[in-house]
């Protein structure tokens, strides 16, 4: 599909919106691909130079191709996946909701279960994961793939909550290591690690928690709150500033004390967004039934993180 463009607006709340060049990028959006009919888990692989993303009711892996604009099935059926991101070695860890599991893609195109139940149970159905630098995966586990067969299949929750896990890299060991949500989705490290972000999309609130030398969470506070939508995923830029998919609102974007700074208009209901390109400029945008792109004056953070010991002993991002 040849690419069009849909204008955009930047909204400025607070002058840091502007100082901090949050508003200067492209006006128009560039529609990369408009037929799913859910469209989630956008994530730029830097080498192969492709964007993938999940289209959940129907169960599939898309992949944009940047080189040529070309769009392309990567996997179907695809365990109704809803978040995707990478681990150091650059290997696709899914969160499967129909399957109701976490897997790793490897570089041969098998596939790995890292986890797919806890104390004998099967999760809910597991939305989004982020990989620390110590190579833990933490994944969030809310009802949303069975609580009706659209985005996987009906059927009942074995655990009795919705939690933020952890696996362990080395033995393989998954944990609760937070609870209390609602609806827990998106995750993101802080740019230092040492503070885990987690939407709760039912509660329309990103909680802030502090992550321990041992991986374990404080009992966490409110960063931000919205009246005017919920939240899905969320993003750092490498100026600290946390950028969200706010649904019906658009993309938010927060300064590090919880301010909403601003806003980018975007004419669907957005669900996920996601940093890329050569330059990790570019914003890419799902939002119901489409891909978007906008090449932006700010970066996301490195996409590549190395294990160093912190001052004391903990991991850090390098």
């Amino acid at each position: 599909m040849p690419s069009q463009k849909v204008p955009t607006s930047y909204e400025i709340l607070d002058d840091r919106f502007r100082t901090g060049r949050c508003a200067n990028g492209d006006t128009k959006l560039e529609v990369l691909y408009d037929d799913c009919r859910w469209a989630e888990g956008p994530l730029y692989v830097p080498s192969w130079r492709q964007l993938v993303w999940s289209d959940i009711p129907n169960d599939r892996l898309l992949r944009w191709d940047e080189t040529t604009g070309a769009v392309g099935v990567f996997r179907t059926p695809a365990g109704y996946v809803n978040g995707n991101t990478l681990d150091r070695e650059g290997r696709l860890i899914c969160c499967e909701q129909g399957n109701r599991r976490v897997t790793r893609t490897e570089h041969d195109g098998s596939v790995t279960v890292l986890a797919d139940r806890f104390e004998g149970k099967r999760f809910n159905s597991p939305n989004d994961a982020v990989v620390r630098s110590d190579g833990s995966v933490w994944f969030s586990d809310p009802d949303f793939g069975i609580t009706s067969d659209y985005e996987g299949h009906r059927a009942a929750a074995e655990i009795g909550g919705c939690h933020v896990y952890r696996i362990d890299p080395v033995t393989g060991e998954v944990r609760i290591v937070a609870d209390g949500f609602e609806g827990p989705n998106g995750l993101v490290f802080s740019p230092d690690e040492r503070q885990l972000y987690v939407s709760d999309s039912r509660a329309a609130r990103i909680r802030s928690f502090d992550v321990r030398d041992d991986g374990t969470l404080s009992d966490g506070v409110v960063f931000a709150e919205s009246k005017e939508s919920g939240f899905d995923n969320i993003r750092f830029d490498d100026g600290g500033r946390l950028w969200a998919a706010a649904l019906e609102d658009g993309v938010h974007c927060y300064d590090p004390d919880g301010t909403l700074i601003g806003r980018i208009t975007v004419p669907e209901a957005v669900s996920n967004i996601a940093f890329g390109g050569p330059k990790n400029n570019r914003l890419f945008i799902t939002a119901t039934t489409s891909l978007y792109s906008l090449v932006m004056a700010v970066t996301g953070l490195p996409r590549v993180r190395t294990a160093r010991p912190g001052p004391t002993g903990q991991v850090s991002a390098g």
